[in-house]
């Protein structure tokens, strides 16, 4: 049996024309594509370098901005450590100053039971506080004076002094607190100039106290006057323990004088005062006291840059031991801040040696 032919199919497309056509598919992408490389490479490149050298710049600012903000870091935490540091000084002194305020406190119970003690003292003095005033007549008379102190208003008004001793010993206080009434501008006035010192309304006021004072004595009778800081010096040099007569008005004058050129200056030596009075021969049977205060120390030098109310208030008995009894202590004293136990004591001298106290007002003499 005959076998049978597979049919013949013609396919007209040959695999030559698949691979032409194939191949100019390729070209034609080529070449686009080429087209598009070629218009991108004519574009104008200035425009690029422009934005690229702005990105330079803004680079290099950004540098910039990045070194100072590294120091500005630096030195803020060179001022963080530098208030870290004074924040502890601060902690320090309140806690300093919280243990003095407790000590201050316990100062105050104590002078409140020394006040209340005086009070009855004080209500029996009530009439001897009368005889006093009625002895103003007697004070405000002129009487033989030496020496005349020019003013304004009336100079007699002072009560219960007497300046009747044949020997009159002038203490004067020239410590730095005749600067001024308050602890700042005490401070504020020991660093000024000399000339500065010497015009301290303070200072000028107790000099025109001393020239009052010397107009006072009696003819015939004797002074001397002593200024004391941390140490007593006689005011004319060369006369230590020697009395001056009231007389001769040209030592009275240069005593004066000198004051007015002396600053004050240093701590307060109430023991080195006081210990004149037993010096002097014979010895003085009247003092009186120009002061603002209590004493700072009792030696030429001090240990310690601040004194305690306690401390001062102990200064000030351990230093009138030093004075010879039976003789009157008149007492000037000045305003001085802070000072609240000055006042008691200075009156309790005053009255105890049957002397007399006087609170000078600052308008004075």
């Amino acid at each position: 049996m005959a076998r049978k032919r597979r049919p013949f199919e013609v396919f007209s497309m040959s695999f030559l024309d698949c691979m032409s056509c194939g191949f100019g598919a390729v070209i034609l992408l080529f070449m686009i594509i080429n087209a598009q490389v070629k218009q991108t490479t004519e574009d104008d490149p200035s425009n690029l370098m422009a934005e690229t050298r702005k990105l330079e710049i803004e680079i290099l600012d950004g540098r910039k901005d990045l070194v100072l903000a590294k120091n500005t870091v630096e030195q803020l935490d060179t001022e963080r450590d530098t208030a870290e540091g004074k924040i502890a000084q601060i902690i320090a002194l309140i806690q300093k100053l919280q243990a003095e305020l407790a000590q201050y406190d316990d100062d105050t119970l104590a002078k409140v039971e020394r006040v209340e003690q005086l009070e009855s003292d004080i209500e029996s003095l009530q009439e001897e506080v009368k005889r006093l005033l009625a002895m103003a007549a007697e004070q405000q008379a002129d009487g033989n004076k030496l020496r005349e102190f020019q003013g304004d208003g009336d100079r007699q008004y002072l009560t219960g002094l007497r300046l009747r001793g044949r020997h009159t010993l002038i203490l004067v206080d020239r410590s730095a607190s005749m600067l001024d009434d308050t602890i700042v501008n005490i401070i504020r006035r020991r660093n000024m100039s000399l000339k500065d010192k010497l015009a301290a309304v303070k200072w000028r006021q107790v000099v025109a106290s001393v020239d009052w004072l010397t107009t006072q004595f009696e003819p015939g009778s004797a002074f001397q006057i002593y200024m004391f800081n941390n140490e007593a010096v006689p005011v004319i040099k060369g006369t230590e323990g020697v009395w001056l007569k009231a007389d001769d008005a040209t030592q009275i004058n240069e005593a004066i004088r000198v004051l007015r050129l002396t600053p004050p200056e240093k701590g307060t030596n109430m023991k080195a005062a006081y210990e004149i009075a037993a010096q002097l021969s014979p010895r003085p049977d009247n003092i009186i006291l120009f002061v603002d205060g209590l004493p700072t120390m009792d030696g030429p030098t001090a240990d310690r840059s601040t004194v305690s109310g306690q401390e001062r208030f102990n200064l000030h008995f351990r230093a009138i031991r030093e004075l010879p009894s039976g003789i009157p202590v008149n007492v000037f004293l000045y305003p001085m801040e802070g000072d609240y136990d000055a006042p008691i004591l200075y009156w309790q001298l005053a009255f105890q040696t049957s002397g007399a106290m006087i609170s000078v007002s600052r308008d004075w003499p």
